[in-house]
């Protein structure tokens, strides 16, 4: 088999697994979703790196006395249905990169990243990605069981906090802003003030 080194050899009408995913040799940064190829929007700009930077630290610093690990993308999380066993990565069809993603279950970690559902993904909107994030990603992470989920808007200065409920839907746990304080529903002696988070943003 030819080795793909760029994105125009691949047949973005074709249907591809996570094993095909890893052959690929470029640069150009893509998820998969249900199989089908998507291209990432360019390097995020300065304030989502702010923001990413400022969340990141909050959460890292508080998991330091937990089990649990957050990740920064790039890093690929590989989903399936939750109803499913671990599967092989010829039998995956879905891998994100969340903006940030927390973990609790150490057997899901592999040297490619993480197999199955973070319990926590943050995504930080841009114009670009908005309506994946919001709707493709939202029915993504619901079904395969991320516990929590925000997604973090950066010109309104807000965000959105998701919680499954007992039957495995997101209900809407609450919309901060400025002046605000979040607290994760998995983690709730973690306070976290928004208007640090928003600090600096122009």
């Amino acid at each position: 088999m030819a080795k793909i080194t760029h994105i125009d050899q691949l047949d973005l009408n074709q249907t591809y697994s996570y094993a095909d995913y890893m052959t690929w040799q470029f640069d150009d940064a893509l998820e998969l979703i249900k199989g089908k190829i998507m291209l990432m929007s360019p390097a995020p700009n300065v304030n989502h790196q702010r923001l990413e930077g400022k969340l990141f630290l909050k959460i890292g610093n508080y998991l330091e006395s937990q089990k649990c690990e957050a990740f920064l993308a790039p890093f690929d999380v590989r989903l399936y249905d939750r109803k499913k066993s671990i599967l092989a990565s010829k039998d995956i069809h879905t891998v994100v990169q969340p903006d940030i993603c927390v973990i609790c279950k150490p057997e899901l970690l592999d040297q490619q990243g993480c197999n199955g559902a973070p319990d926590w993904i943050i995504e930080i909107l841009s114009k670009g990605n908005s309506k994946r994030e919001m709707k493709t990603k939202y029915a993504l992470y619901q079904e395969s069981g991320v516990t929590e989920y925000w997604l973090v808007y950066p010109e309104q200065h807000a965000i959105h906090q998701f919680v499954l409920d007992d039957n495995g839907q997101y209900q809407f746990k609450q919309m901060v802003t400025d002046e605000d304080v979040i607290t994760p529903h998995l983690f709730p002696d973690l306070a976290i003030n928004v208007t640090d988070i928003f600090a600096g943003q122009t």
